[in-house]
């Protein structure tokens, strides 16, 4: 299996605090992987290294085709096409309705008018709200609400959704909804790593789980 992550000797500081020490990390293609840990152990960090929102202190990190040590300034967009990122507090924009708020991704790489119409048809219907694409995110529950954010990280045809805590602000019922939805995802090929703190999620969906504490990055059996 050909690797989409991979972190050799990554270090990260964070106010003289030790967010990552000599870290090893590999995901890949198609794979499946938690991201657990106590708050505040640097899991939402560790995710803003992949798609270069902050940088390592040293080592390195490629991601898909990109290596991004010597990744230059402008090359960064493309670097997070190849990401779908999921976020837990939905970040969708309230004034724009379901179906423009999966277009703006679209929109911001300066996709074609007619790609753009076919993908979000194509994306809203893959976590099943194509019935709801006329609607605004208020008038949506939190879990409807976060399907649409996973259909906007699909938009682009990423190779690896990165979810930070997606089903953190949700209830039972919708949690094992959001899960089945990212099951199928998955199965279909994509590569995804999930922060979570929801052990009870980790013991339902079985996959391979690694733990941040104290800069430390190890695999571990829930």
């Amino acid at each position: 299996m050909s690797n989409v992550i991979e972190l050799s000797n990554v270090s990260l500081h964070y106010e003289s605090k030790p967010i990552l020490k000599n870290v090893h990390f590999s995901l890949g293609n198609g794979e499946f992987v938690y991201l657990i840990g106590p708050t505040g152990a640097g899991k939402s960090s560790f995710l803003k290294l992949l798609y270069k929102d902050v940088e390592p202190d040293e080592g390195q990190i490629k991601i898909a085709d990109y290596d991004l040590n010597s990744l230059k300034d402008k090359q960064v967009p493309f670097l997070r096409r190849s990401l779908g990122i999921v976020f837990q507090d939905f970040q969708l924009l309230p004034d724009r309705n379901v179906y423009d708020n999966v277009a703006f991704a679209m929109h911001v790489v300066g996709a074609k008018n007619t790609q753009i119409k076919q993908r979000v048809i194509e994306a809203l219907q893959m976590v099943g709200l194509s019935q709801k694409r006329h609607e605004m995110p208020n008038d949506l529950s939190g879990g409807e609400q976060q399907r649409v954010v996973i259909a906007r990280a699909l938009a682009n045809e990423p190779r690896i959704m990165l979810a930070d805590e997606p089903t953190g602000n949700l209830d039972p019922f919708a949690t094992i909804e959001i899960m089945n939805l990212l099951k199928t995802i998955n199965n279909r090929g994509m590569a995804i790593l999930m922060v979570t703190h929801n052990y009870d999620v980790v013991k339902k969906y079985k996959y391979r789980t690694v733990r941040l504490e104290n800069g430390d990055l190890k695999e571990v059996t829930i």
